[in-house]
């Protein structure tokens, strides 16, 4: 109920963000990609676009830190860009609290320990999210996540809460050092 209610009150900033998306960068305004959920089923990740769509002259796509748009990093610094993940919350395939979903393709890359993040529905924030964000390092980010699924509990939840409220208005963790956002994790080595 209360994510229905913040959804309410959040749907006029995030239509127009949604405009100001859909002016700078054109269609589409929303970014799909499908992501690792509870027990590493598939679950459909949706936020605010900020990357352009260019492309190399042999038709790749050129790297994320080229992509990424003024817009786009003012959106991912803020976290605004991360409003159309509360209907996922509605819909049941999210909770607000919880490890963040990851590419599918890092599932088989996870150690035996890593694995247990997939046992707690993902969030669209989180323990490593308070603690650091993008600035960890894979090791530390994967550790804090199954620390939050051995020690989750209202109480904690309510604190991550708060901690993601600070965490937002000081903007830390956003990227890994040079990067847009995080580098491909690869597993252990």
């Amino acid at each position: 109920m209360c994510t229905i209610i913040l959804g309410i009150v959040l749907s006029p900033l995030a239509a127009v963000i949604a405009l100001i998306v859909r002016r700078a960068l054109g269609s589409p305004v929303l970014y799909r990609q499908e992501r690792a959920g509870r027990d590493g089923q598939a679950v459909t990740v949706v936020k605010f676009r900020t990357m352009t769509h260019e492309r190399d002259q042999r038709g790749a796509v050129l790297p994320d830190d080229v992509r990424l748009t003024p817009l786009g990093r003012r959106l991912r610094s803020s976290s605004l860009d991360e409003l159309p993940q509360l209907w996922s919350v509605i819909k049941g395939d999210m909770s607000l609290v919880g490890p963040r979903p990851l590419p599918t393709a890092y599932v088989d890359r996870y150690s035996p320990q890593q694995r247990r993040r997939l046992d707690a529905r993902p969030g669209i924030t989180g323990w490593s999210q308070v603690n650091g964000r993008n600035a960890l390092s894979w090791p530390d980010k994967l550790a804090l996540d199954v620390w939050y699924v051995e020690n989750a509990s209202p109480l904690l939840d309510a604190k991550i809460l708060l901690l993601t409220v600070r965490s937002v208005v000081t903007r830390t963790g956003v990227s890994a050092d040079g990067h847009a956002t995080m580098p491909e994790f690869t597993g252990e080595t």
